[in-house]
């Protein structure tokens, strides 16, 4: 029997396995190009529309699409406040031919503020990337690269001297570029005071609704940080329009409609700056010679520190030589003269009222704590008055009570409002947080689509 030979197996297989490698590696690059692919298109899905479309009418990205038809996207918004950070990782939906829906909110904060690490910068990065953690964990891993990242700093860093201020925000967009998000140039940024009174406004009539009707009634926005304090309405009467200093008035395009804003930033008015100046001290300044702080909104028996921008003051009561609302309400007045625009037509608009005025009004009882409530500016003034009357006679666990409560009081007359306005203070509207982080996002990618999409 003739032995059969094993040549052309062997010829075979040596031509086979670079053959198949070759193949192979075809493959996996065709994969690769693939997914890209397929993640550019979910983010172009959001942020391009060809002219004269509206969002409803964008292309959909197949993972990017719910059983239902709804289109499904992601952004991720950073609130660099003067207290602290937080995350807002939203969650939206899009019907076809309509305005987008919000259908999930994750949310984390973190104390101190970023201006808390001027002076070492490289202590911000743990926290800025435990938050980021959070939204790589909220987020599907196919959607990460279409999704916008974004972190506004507010009055904490607007009122940090301007180098200290742009080291924090290079660390941070270093952190950001090694995650593995959608990061444009302009992922980072202090925002002005105007656009978080307009983001703020765009939040608070996106929950309520009032967006999705052109022409609809709208509502007013009543923010009071800690640095700063922001009012926003859609005037209605053309006197406001008319009469509003330079800088009050801005105009906004959203959902391929303009909107003519009434909207302001005051800073140094938050609770905290407003407390320093009506204590008489001066922001990011140690006191003279370490001497007290001394005010006649404080017991006159209280002696103690206060920590305001990582500077500790030492404050004390005066003795009243008449009743502490009254001295109190006579000092706040000289913080807010000629500070202050004051505007008709806030009287005929109904307002929503966010962040400590919700928290002074919860911790003496005028609104629920959890659920929140309605209450006329007149309720500040009589519970600042009944405050200011007990710490005469005893000291309480908030020695600032009198003067906060004094001090929101005089500041909604200053704007404008009468002592029976209604207002609406609520931290959630529809189960959603009210900051102006979800406005600022979607602001944020309406410009992309705009960018994308000129002629639109």
């Amino acid at each position: 029997m003739r032995k059969i030979s094993n040549h052309g197996s062997l010829r075979v297989a040596k031509v086979a396995y670079p053959l198949g490698l070759c193949v192979g590696l075809f493959i996996y690059v065709a994969y690769i190009k693939w997914h890209r692919a397929t993640a550019t298109q979910a983010f172009f899905s959001i942020t391009r529309a060809a002219p004269g479309t509206r969002w409803g009418q964008q292309a959909h990205s197949p993972q990017g699409t719910a059983a239902d038809g709804h289109e499904v996207f992601y952004g991720i918004m950073f609130d660099a406040g003067s207290t602290g950070t937080r995350v807002h990782v939203f969650q939206f939906a899009r019907p076809p031919r309509e305005t987008p829906t919000l259908t999930h909110e994750t949310f984390k904060a973190l104390k101190p503020g970023l201006s808390a690490y001027a002076d070492d910068v490289e202590k911000s990065a743990q926290g800025i990337q435990e938050l980021l953690d959070v939204a790589k964990q909220d987020i599907p891993f196919d959607f990460w690269k279409a999704t916008p990242l974004v972190l506004k700093a507010t009055a904490g860093l607007r009122l940090l001297p301007g180098e200290k201020a742009q080291k924090l925000l290079q660390k941070v967009k270093e952190v950001f570029k090694a995650s593995p998000f959608l990061v444009a140039d302009d992922c980072v940024s202090i925002m002005n005071g105007t656009d978080e009174g307009v983001s703020a406004w765009i939040t608070v009539n996106f929950l309520t609704g009032s967006l999705k009707t052109p022409g609809g009634s709208s509502v007013g926005m009543l923010d009071l940080g800690g640095g700063s304090t922001q009012i926003a309405f859609l005037p209605r009467v053309e006197g406001t329009l008319q009469t509003s200093p330079p800088g009050y008035l801005t105009a906004l395009r959203m959902f391929n409609r303009t909107y003519k804003l009434y909207s302001y930033s005051y800073l140094g008015l938050g609770l905290m700056s407003a407390r320093l100046a009506i204590l008489g001290g001066v922001e990011g300044q140690p006191a003279k010679d370490g001497k007290e702080l001394v005010s006649p909104c404080l017991s006159p028996s209280f002696k103690g520190e206060w920590e305001h921008a990582e500077v500790t003051y030492r404050v004390s009561g005066q003795k009243a030589v008449a009743s502490l609302h009254e001295l109190c309400a006579a000092r706040v007045s000289e913080v807010l003269r000629n500070r202050v625009h004051r505007t008709e037509e806030v009287k005929h608009v109904d307002f929503y009222a966010f962040s400590y005025y919700y928290d002074l009004a919860a911790g003496v009882g005028l609104i629920d704590a959890e659920k929140g409530g309605s209450l006329v500016v007149g309720d500040f003034e009589i519970a600042a008055k009944y405050v200011c009357r007990t710490l005469e006679t005893q000291p309480q666990s908030s020695p600032f009570a009198c003067m906060d409560l004094t001090y929101v009081s005089l500041l909604l007359q200053e704007f404008g409002f009468p002592r029976s306005k209604v207002l609406k203070l609520t931290r959630k509207i529809d189960n959603v947080e009210t900051s102006w982080a979800l406005g600022a996002i979607f602001h944020y990618i309406d410009s992309l689509n705009r960018q994308k999409s000129p002629a639109s």
